[in-house]
């Protein structure tokens, strides 16, 4: 069973009562952040705290905990859902609100949830997407407006894609919910403009630094389609590969050797986390 940490009471997460005069709800106003345990410890905790931290910033939402609490907080949904690895979502609203504008208390919401588990043959076979004009708003925040996702969702199937490509002016961004990078002999390159940076992508830049030359760039959208290799990363995706962009098949439609590798390395790294 899992639970929610609702400004300071624990309760089931079916239980749970949220009024609708939120905020987050009536106006889009706040964030969220989501990350897993490997071996019951959070992963990579003071580097998600820190982007948690710095995303209330900028939205001017103060933060009701510090991190040595919601820690605490962490670890306690973590042993009411029974001590096996989990993930985590972090929601911050800007509150209930008695004028439909006007911040009051805010609202922060812990949920601990089940672990995503991966599509049979994606990482074997990597996965299509489609590329679409469009820059997020506040890119280097987790914004809860996915609205823009939620229309394309539904153009996925027909065209037989999973995800979506943002690119706008010529150069790529990152993925609905991750992060792009290309690998192309020993170089690997990940743009570094209108992109949420990633915990997973730091992870990554981290383990290959020994092994890859490596390159933060603005990259075009032409490069990647004709680049060697692409992959993408996240906390459920670590790295998986991309073999087709709309109507271009990336390294013949099979899994380049630069991305096998960041797989095994970064699944060798988690095991031991």
């Amino acid at each position: 069973m899992h639970h929610c940490w609702l400004n300071g009471t624990v309760t089931p997460v079916e239980d749970v009562n949220f009024h609708f005069n939120d905020l987050g709800i009536l106006r889009g106003y706040g964030l969220f952040d989501y990350f897993r345990t490997y071996n019951g410890k959070p992963f990579q905790w003071d580097w998600y705290w820190e982007r948690f931290e710095r995303s209330a910033k900028i939205l001017r939402i103060p933060l009701p905990l510090n991190q040595e609490e919601t820690y605490k907080v962490v670890m306690d949904l973590f042993a009411a859902q029974g001590g096996q690895d989990c993930s985590f979502r972090f929601l911050l609203t800007g509150g209930f609100t008695d004028d439909s504008i006007t911040m009051k208390k805010p609202n922060l919401l812990i949920i601990s949830e089940d672990l995503h588990h991966d599509t049979p043959g994606e990482h074997e076979n990597g996965i299509h997407v489609m590329t679409y004009d469009f820059v997020r708003d506040l890119p280097m925040l987790k914004s809860i407006d996915y609205k823009h996702l939620l229309i394309l969702r539904q153009d996925f199937p027909a065209k037989g894609v999973t995800d979506v490509l943002y690119h706008k002016d010529g150069y790529i961004s990152e993925l609905s919910r991750s992060n792009v990078f290309l690998v192309s002999g020993q170089k690997l390159i990940t743009p570094d403009q209108h992109i949420l940076e990633g915990i997973t992508r730091r992870t990554v830049l981290e383990l290959a630094k020994s092994d890859f030359e490596i390159e933060v760039r603005p990259v075009t959208l032409q490069e990647t389609l004709e680049a060697p290799e692409v992959f993408t990363t996240s906390t459920t995706k670590r790295v998986l590969p991309i073999t087709k962009i709309d109507d271009t098949v990336i390294n013949n439609g099979k899994i380049g050797p630069g991305s096998k590798f960041l797989l095994d390395k970064i699944n060798e790294f988690v095991k031991n986390w």
